[in-house]
């Protein structure tokens, strides 16, 4: 089935992974493509609708990002949001300026005209804002839409040409009726039928990995996480025994994890696992390695070294392997690398950025355009155990960038131990499943303490937990004193190495989730 599609112009804006999950949520496809993207780039995706993102950039300031203006005149609907709609102004000869008064945070919206856009919506809702620049003088044929106390032109738009564009942003939690705005969009203003789900992704990405991998054989890489789960059972589903899935033991897993793992693919999903305990081998070359980035290109090189000698001696049994595997999802490729658009890198993941250029293997990535709540979606399709599926997301790269500083088999034990309590802890008070993630987080920092009647110097520990729903932005959770003072109480008792133990209440943005 061929999906009606709408696509996302990325002009640098934080928020741009989340307007295509918004517009997904209407059941609509929908891609990310850089502000650069050429016409003819646009027209072979055949989109039926265009949104221009939100930037940080100021439209008239010399080197800001612009789209050609045959854009507008394709005849295709495009929804300019905060920056976007100051570009559509300024490139239809309207005009922007700099705001007497930047406008931030939430604001009560008059809407003036209740059509195609805001067609159900209430007269006023609350939008939130994020911009120092608006719009002063529309395009010719643009009229009126909405606006607030210090935004006259919140709203504007042209229905004969359909084109429109809004200075707050729909995408975000905080905008009242923002999905449905967005819905309005891509199914009144662009007439996309409302076709995307994970039934029709599961059939299409089955037929692509057949299509894809033909009559060769796939090694999967499996961590028990997620992902890589649904991944490999996706995977399995298309082309059954073709699939061999390896499940290594990077020596940076949490504890009794590797038990686990090999236990639930024998006994719950039935899948056929090698299990490599490569344990000495990562431990050795990521011994006294501090910097985060080379953390992660060390275990994702080894990690894929370690699979091509597991592929070595499993091709002699089953065959030559020609494809690898991976749970990789969208977030990891954007957060990865800038090919959507001018956002900025954050961080490589081990299994988008850390690959050797020199891998033997092909890469089937069954995933990678999904979104974490897409997958647990199709994984519920897939029959996979409701723990499994809800079970908190662990990186790639494991405690190795929860280990702040030089990385050592004991200190890896000691955040071993003080995250299992983590774990426990918040698993006693009912509370994980509505967490996205909690974790203990092992920093560089040493502080003196009382223990008895002796002086101690040991580490600090903190506590990351978050709410998310796709990893994009995250709020901490507001966990019960209660409940901190028993994980505090229980490491600083049970886990020699550890005196102090604090609560990380940052938000994603600004900080990220992990703290490397």
């Amino acid at each position: 089935m061929k999906h009606d599609t709408v696509i996302v112009l990325d002009f640098g804006a934080q928020y741009s992974q989340l307007i295509a999950r918004r517009v997904r949520e209407s059941k609509v496809y929908c891609e990310i493509l850089p502000y650069s993207a050429s016409v003819a780039q646009i027209l072979e995706k055949n989109p039926k609708g265009i949104i221009l993102s939100g930037g940080p950039s100021s439209v008239y300031a010399k080197g800001a990002p612009h789209v050609s203006k045959e854009v507008f005149e394709l005849g295709i609907p495009i929804l300019g949001i905060c920056y976007g709609m100051q570009l559509l102004s300024y490139a239809l000869n309207g005009k922007v300026q700099k705001a007497s008064k930047r406008e931030f945070g939430l604001a009560p919206m008059k809407i003036k005209d209740r059509h195609n856009l805001f067609a159900g919506l209430p007269a006023t809702l609350q939008a939130w804002m994020s911009h120092g620049d608006h719009v002063t003088k529309l395009p010719a044929g643009f009229k009126v839409m909405a606006s607030t106390a210090n935004c006259h032109l919140a709203a504007a738009g042209n229905d004969q040409k359909k084109i429109y564009g809004i200075q707050f942003h729909p995408e975000v939690v905080h905008t009242q009726k923002g999905t449905k705005i967005i819905e309005n969009f891509v199914r009144k203003v662009c007439g996309c039928k409302p076709t995307w789900s994970m039934d029709s992704y599961e059939k299409i990405a089955i037929e692509q990995i057949r299509e894809q991998v033909g009559k060769g054989r796939v090694i999967c890489g499996v961590s028990g996480g997620v992902d890589s789960t649904v991944a490999a059972a996706l995977i399995h589903r298309a082309i059954g025994k073709q699939l061999s899935c390896v499940f290594v033991n990077n020596g940076v897993l949490r504890k009794d994890e590797a038990e686990q793992v090999v236990a639930m693919f024998k006994n719950q999903l039935h899948i056929p696992l090698h299990y490599v305990n490569s344990e000495k081998l990562f431990l050795d070359l990521l011994d006294g390695v501090s910097e985060p980035e080379k953390k992660r290109k060390i275990i994702g090189g080894t990690f894929i070294r370690v699979f091509e000698q597991k592929a070595r001696e499993l091709q002699k049994k089953e065959g030559a392997f020609d494809f690898l595997a991976q749970g990789t999802l969208y977030p990891d490729v954007i957060e990865s690398v800038s090919v959507k658009g001018p956002s900025a890198v954050i961080k490589s993941h081990h299994n988008v950025g850390g690959l050797p250029k020199d891998m033997k293997f092909k890469l089937v990535e069954p995933l990678r355009e999904l979104f974490k709540d897409e997958v647990r979606e199709l994984g519920a399709r897939l029959r996979i155990p409701h723990e499994l599926l809800w079970r908190q997301p662990f990186p790639g790269p494991g405690l190795a960038v929860r280990l702040l500083g030089p990385i050592t088999k004991q200190r890896l034990d000691i955040l071993r131990e003080a995250d299992a309590i983590v774990q426990e802890e918040i698993q006693k008070a009912g509370l994980y499943y509505s967490i996205w993630q909690s974790f203990a987080v092992l920093t560089p920092i040493k502080t003196v303490g009382v223990m008895g009647d002796e002086r101690t110097y040991e580490n600090v520990c903190a506590i990351r937990a978050v709410h998310s729903t796709d990893a994009m932005t995250a709020d901490w959770v507001k966990l019960p004193y209660e409940l901190l003072g028993q994980i505090s109480n229980r490491m600083i008792n049970e886990v020699r190495g550890i005196n102090r133990v604090v609560y990380d209440i940052t938000s994603k943005p600004p900080g990220t989730i992990e703290w490397e």
